[in-house]
């Protein structure tokens, strides 16, 4: 897990300055709050995101989504949260979870399906799975999420 570990200790340490959490551990804790990873793409799904979830989920093209639309289906207190972990504004939050999410769902969903024990309590269980797709799964969504951590890390 050691290019896993770097990435997202880079990242943090982009993101987040001092004092800011890593972006894994706030959409942990965003998914906590939520109930879950399920209970989060339900809730994303009844805010008008469903066509997105399904494509992210699905084992085609992932659809994106805007940080907008983003925001309205999770709700300001959410989203200010999720910035306050990372130490950045909630506009920049949303830009990141827009990114974040449909790699990161794809990658936990190869088969068209999310494995079971991601509800509550199932932190660890995705920490192990991103790691997985980071540093060894050696699967297809490896180097796509990979890419998308790049790709944030250069931005700024």
């Amino acid at each position: 897990m050691g290019l896993f570990d770097s990435v997202i200790g880079a990242l943090g340490a982009q993101a987040g300055g001092a004092g800011g959490s890593d972006p894994l551990q706030a959409l942990m804790g965003l998914m906590n709050q939520s109930g879950g990873l399920p209970a989060l793409l339900q809730q994303l799904q009844q805010g008008g995101l469903g066509d997105a979830v399904a494509s992210w989920i699905s084992t085609g093209p992932n659809q994106a989504i805007s940080p907008d639309a983003l925001g309205q289906a999770l709700g300001g207190d959410t989203v200010a949260g999720f910035a306050r972990q990372l130490g950045i504004d909630p506009q920049q939050g949303l830009g990141m979870l827009a990114q974040l999410l449909p790699q990161v769902v794809d990658g936990l969903s190869p088969q068209g399906r999310l494995p079971e024990g991601l509800g509550q309590g199932g932190g660890a269980d995705l920490a192990g799975m991103l790691g997985g797709l980071l540093g060894g799964g050696g699967g297809a969504g490896a180097g796509d999420l990979g890419g998308l951590l790049g790709g944030l890390l250069g931005k700024r």
